[in-house]
C-alpha cells in the first residue's frame, strides 16, 4: 500500500534563486516515512517507546526537475523490502496538478536498532504490519 502526503515548498526549503535546496528532498522524505508507518498503524513514537529505533543507514536521491517556493508536492512512500534486521522505503514526488511528472525519487536503508544502538531483528508485531506489502513490492524507485 503506497502512502501517499502534500505538502506545500517553504521559503526556508528554496535558495536564493526560490529552487528548493537538495536536502530538502530527504526532510520530505522522512515525513511521507512517518505517514507510512502511521498509516500502516505504528508511530514513530509507539516503535522507540517499544524499544526499537531505525537509523538511517544509506539514503538515495535522483532529482529530476527542480521544485520552487509554494509549490505543492505528492509524496508517495513504500515499503520496498523488509530484511531481517532493515527495512528499505521508496520514495516518489510529483508536483500536484502536473500529472505524474516525475521530479525526484528516492530510497532510505534503514537498521531495526535496539536502545543501545545494537542491529535487531525487524520485530515480529512490526513484520506484521507490513509483510504482505513487502512480498508485493520488489521494485525500485
Amino acid at each position: 500500500m503506497k502512502s501517499q502526503l502534500t505538502l506545500r515548498v517553504r521559503y526556508a526549503e528554496t535558495d536564493q534563486m526560490g529552487i528548493a535546496h537538495h536536502g530538502s528532498y530527504f526532510i520530505w522524505m522522512e515525513a511521507a516515512r512517518t505517514e507510512l508507518l502511521r498509516e500502516h498503524g505504528i508511530s514513530y513514537r509507539e516503535l522507540e517507546e517499544r524499544g526499537y529505533f531505525l537509523p538511517v543507514w544509506e539514503a538515495q536521491c535522483r532529482y529530476r526537475k527542480g521544485v520552487r517556493y509554494d509549490d505543492t508536492l505528492i509524496v508517495e512512500s513504500w515499503l520496498s523490502a523488509l530484511g531481517g534486521a532493515s527495512i528499505t522505503i521508496a520514495y516518489m514526488m510529483y508536483i500536484e496538478g502536473e500529472g505524474k511528472c516525475i521530479i525526484a525519487e528516492g530510497q532510505t536503508r534503514h537498521a531495526f536498532t535496539d536502545k543501545g544502538g545494537r542491529v535487531v531483528r525487524v520485530p515480529g508485531f512490526f513484520r506484521d504490519l507490513f509483510e504482505e506489502e513487502a512480498s508485493s513490492n520488489h521494485s525500485k524507485p
